[in-house]
């Protein structure tokens, strides 16, 4: 079963006037995936800039993540470098020294301190590096770095492990009447769950942080989205979402400029972010669910998570089966309360379940419409509060279950 990037993005589909000032890209094969495919991605500034980062939860660590979370927040950073393929995680002091040889080479080539590179891996846990492969592949990136758009889809690409297609999101905005560019890449199909940001990403933006304001910004973000979806329920050793920010393009930003990026940069995570979920391993479709009448927004984050995480639910999804009890029982069993005589549930739009009890409906033509769709919309209702919470995740197909049980950890 094939799962490795492909072009489903081309030059043509984004503009190069989509990426943001003071950035340079590459992304090369220097061997580490055995299909031959990029697997080594290098971003450089043109001088110091603004960084921040958010990492995995999880108490097994890779090395990459403990080098760049050391690093972050930060003013001075000027390159990320990435591998694929390999994790560098569980690999113990050798890891360790492996992670900084990268930044260090990096760093002797653009000419500034290892402390100013960030570094990120990504693949099979347990393995040593191949050092030999990635400073080849450094200096090959090196010397093939552009600020074209074809160079950011290259970057793209090589931070893909069993992803189907790259991700990515450019967004051009205007702040004070200065015009601000945004540009995402992201990688994720597989040990996927919330807590953190379940893959990598790299967020690169000309607009003018400070290291304290990119810091919480990207933190708000990552709650909205990549906080907010699940493909199997796995948080990953390697988790990291970097913020770049150049300050080409504005000067220092007014409130309500920094209000107005804030709700840019979230759209951009949850793009990024569904797009994860649509390319989990397997994945026929995506549930949009959205829970409400919770006592608290935290309580509806905690019902959508559960429903969102049943092995009963996604199955059904899978079959277009519109099964009301795994739903409603899922929200039942959350470490959330919930009034069950005022609970109601909406599937693709449809009532089948109305305060407490089941409704009649045709159920063979909710089932076609589950199947036609990528994305089916599950609407909760759980009492009559205010809180209220959105979620994704992938269904539960034969598929993944036949990938990762042949996938190498």
């Amino acid at each position: 079963m094939s799962q490795s990037p492909t072009a489903t993005t081309t030059a043509s589909d984004q503009s190069t006037d989509g990426l943001p000032k003071g950035f340079r890209f590459a992304g090369i094969a220097c061997g580490l995936k055995v299909s031959g495919k990029k697997d080594l991605s290098l971003i450089v500034t043109d001088h110091p800039v603004v960084a921040a980062g958010v990492y995995t939860q999880n108490q097994i660590v890779a090395a990459p993540v403990i080098n760049s979370r050391s690093k972050t927040p930060s003013s001075t950073v000027r390159a990320v470098v990435t591998n694929s393929g390999n994790a560098n995680a569980c690999t113990g002091q050798q890891g360790i020294e492996n992670a900084q040889g990268m930044c260090q080479q990096v760093a002797d080539l653009i000419g500034c301190e290892s402390e100013q590179v960030l570094v990120m891996s990504t693949g099979v846990i347990g393995v040593k590096l191949a050092m030999d492969r990635v400073k080849n592949g450094i200096e090959t990136a090196y010397s093939h770095l552009a600020p074209s758009i074809e160079n950011f889809l290259d970057a793209s690409d090589a931070i893909c492990t069993t992803d189907q297609s790259r991700k990515i999101v450019t967004r051009t905005i205007s702040l004070d009447g200065q015009t601000v560019k945004i540009a995402g890449m992201a990688k994720g199909a597989g040990m996927i769950a919330p807590n953190m940001a379940t893959m990598l990403a790299v967020i690169t933006t000309d607009a003018s942080l400070d290291h304290h304001q990119a810091q919480t910004m990207l933190g708000i973000a990552c709650n909205e989205s990549f906080n907010r979806i699940s493909v199997d329920g796995h948080t990953s050793t390697n988790d990291t979402v970097l913020l770049l920010a150049s300050g080409e393009a504005t000067s220092e930003l007014t409130s309500d400029s920094q209000a107005h990026l804030q709700q840019e940069l979230n759209q951009l995570l949850n793009q990024l972010a569904k797009q994860i979920v649509l390319d989990g391993e397997g994945a026929k479709h995506i549930m949009a669910i959205e829970v409400q009448g919770a006592n608290h927004d935290d309580d509806a984050f905690v019902i959508a998570k559960t429903v969102a995480a049943s092995p009963l639910v996604k199955t059904a999804i899978t079959g277009g089966d519109p099964n009301w009890g795994r739903i409603v029982s899922a929200a039942g069993y959350a470490d959330a309360p919930i009034v069950p005589a005022e609970t109601c549930l909406e599937i693709c739009g449809e009532t089948i379940y109305r305060d407490g009890t089941p409704i009649p409906f045709d159920a063979a033509r909710l089932s076609e419409a589950m199947k036609a769709n990528r994305e089916v919309p599950i609407l909760l209702t759980v009492g009559r509060g205010d809180g209220k919470a959105k979620y994704w995740s992938s269904d539960l197909t034969t598929a993944y279950v036949e990938f990762n049980s042949e996938y190498t950890t």
